[in-house]
């Protein structure tokens, strides 16, 4: 009856001291913008355990819990994994004092390297507006060192010569301003929202999985017209290709290799065999 306890809000019995207000796991999931599927998964683990039960045994949050969760929400929005924000939040010689100065600083060194992409993003936003290609040398400057102008031409060389390239290239270059930063929103929302769904354990194939694929499948459409086939031929490179795989699983532990199945199976639902799908 965990879904009872998630709408529980009347009088609870607890050995907690008077005064200090709980939350039902549901309360608590709202108020954080957290589902209640984490919170469980986080008690599970030994991550976030709530201080107080009621008398039917239900979990009740306290505010030092609630406190403990808003900073594993923030050392996980910075990257780290829950094995390492529990570690850290074990850690018997960092106080609630350090706790804070040690987010603030890593916060603000990720806001200044946010503030640079979103420079980089406006500079090539500006580019495309204009139909211009930004040589080597001035993509080199605008997104620093992780840039290499190998990539463009890479893909190229690898789809150069395709239709899809082509089709690309020709909606590229009649996107407007307000066109980039649709899609640049519209794809960083989709990123969140993949990584999320693999953080909770979403199953591939379930309806969940199966709309966020085709919303991945949509992004790149965007661009050229791409079948399911030859979007699980994408996904298949996210898990074989080192860079792409690095770059989903900085976003979540093992998110290229979920949405590969998630991609692979959506594409089964559709008709496509992901085992011996082709680019076509």
């Amino acid at each position: 009856m965990r879904d009872a306890e998630a709408m529980t809000h009347g009088p609870q019995v607890t050995e907690n001291p008077p005064g200090d207000e709980l939350l039902t796991v549901g309360a608590a999931s709202s108020l954080l913008g957290v589902s209640v599927r984490t919170l469980h998964h986080w008690d599970h683990i030994g991550l976030v355990s709530p201080s107080g039960r009621s008398s039917a045994g239900y979990r009740l949050y306290s505010a030092d819990d609630v406190a403990r969760i808003h900073r594993v929400l923030v050392y996980r929005e910075l990257g780290f994994s829950l094995t390492e924000v529990g570690e850290i939040l074990d850690d018997p010689s960092v106080n609630e004092s350090a706790h804070l100065e040690k987010q603030r600083a890593l916060l603000a060194e990720r806001i200044d390297h946010l503030q640079q992409m979103v420079c980089a993003v406006d500079h090539m936003m500006e580019a495309h507006a204009m139909n211009r290609k930004l040589t080597p040398q001035e993509q080199s400057e605008i997104f620093g060192q992780d840039w290499n102008p190998e990539y463009q031409r890479e893909a190229e060389e690898r789809w150069g010569d395709t239709d899809q390239w082509e089709q690309s290239q020709q909606r590229a270059a009649g996107m407007s301003t307000e066109d980039w930063q649709r899609i640049k929103a519209d794809g960083d929302q989709l990123n969140r929202d993949l990584a999320q769904a693999a953080r909770d354990g979403i199953e591939p194939g379930s309806d969940q999985a199966n709309q966020l694929a085709e919303r991945h499948r949509e992004s790149i459409a965007q661009f050229y017209d791409c079948s399911h086939a030859m979007q699980v031929c994408l996904a298949t490179m996210y898990t074989q290709d080192p860079r792409f795989t690095e770059h989903y699983e900085t976003l979540e532990p093992g998110l290229a290799d979920w949405l590969y199945r998630a991609v692979a199976e959506n594409a089964r639902a559709h008709g496509v065999d992901p085992d011996t799908a082709t680019w076509e």
